[in-house]
């Protein structure tokens, strides 16, 4: 089983690691801040080191058994079992991806309806809204703004399962469950904002989110509307 590094400190953008298990073209390491795909959130990219030698990560996925594979790019020299090697994440490209994915919870705080799906990217992300209102994009722009502007902190708890299932309403998506079954879930918490369970990457704050822009609202049925946002810089 991988330590996960990244759920107790999104900001680490390199670790040590031990190889544990070499795959067809992909590397499972002892500990590891590279963030596996999950959650509509992409897996992290970049690039592992040792002894002069380095190979790119270009994506990175959950295995069996609670391993994380570090999938490399084509013809990769392989390190040995027991290597201890440097794991490097893209920094800027996971960066996006926080202040994406915060800017999402503070978009379904605007927009507080049920989520029947989301998707993040470095360029575009989006929340699908189970609603047949029309989306007033001026006044829900201004929300999100004061919601950035006012630079609320933005941490992570955890709570059991049982006390989840005491508290149904914390849970907005509509068609995933939060994983059970480990005895207790992760929760993001924007303080005075938004508390739900996630195991993504975020931000210390919402001020670091910057200028993000909502796009396009999309009617995808009678009872969903995709709404896209954009980080403008």
């Amino acid at each position: 089983m991988t330590d996960d590094l990244f759920r107790n400190d999104a900001y680490a953008r390199d670790c040590t690691a031990a190889v544990t298990a070499v795959r067809d073209a992909a590397l499972v390491l002892d500990r590891t801040v590279f963030y596996p795909m999950g959650g509509g959130q992409p897996g992290d990219t970049g690039r592992i080191e040792w002894d002069g030698q380095s190979v790119s990560v270009v994506d990175t996925r959950y295995g069996e058994a609670g391993e994380i594979l570090h999938l490399l790019g084509p013809d990769p020299v392989m390190p040995a079992v027991g290597q201890e090697v440097r794991a490097v994440i893209d920094w800027d490209r996971r960066h996006r991806h926080m202040r994406m994915h915060t800017a999402l919870h503070l978009l379904g705080a605007v927009l507080p309806y049920g989520v029947t799906g989301g998707n993040i990217s470095a360029a575009k992300s989006r929340l699908d809204f189970d609603m047949e209102d029309t989306v007033d994009k001026a006044a829900a722009q201004a929300a999100l703004d004061a919601l950035v502007a006012a630079d609320h902190p933005v941490r992570c708890r955890w709570i059991s399962d049982e006390e989840l299932d005491r508290q149904p309403e914390l849970v907005r998506t509509m068609s995933v469950q939060p994983p059970r079954g480990q005895g207790r879930v992760r929760l993001l918490e924007i303080e005075g904002v938004d508390l739900q369970p996630c195991g993504g990457t975020h931000l210390a704050s919402t001020g670091e989110v910057g200028q993000v822009r909502i796009g396009k609202v999309e009617k995808k049925g009678r009872r969903n509307r995709r709404v896209n946002i954009h980080l403008d810089d």
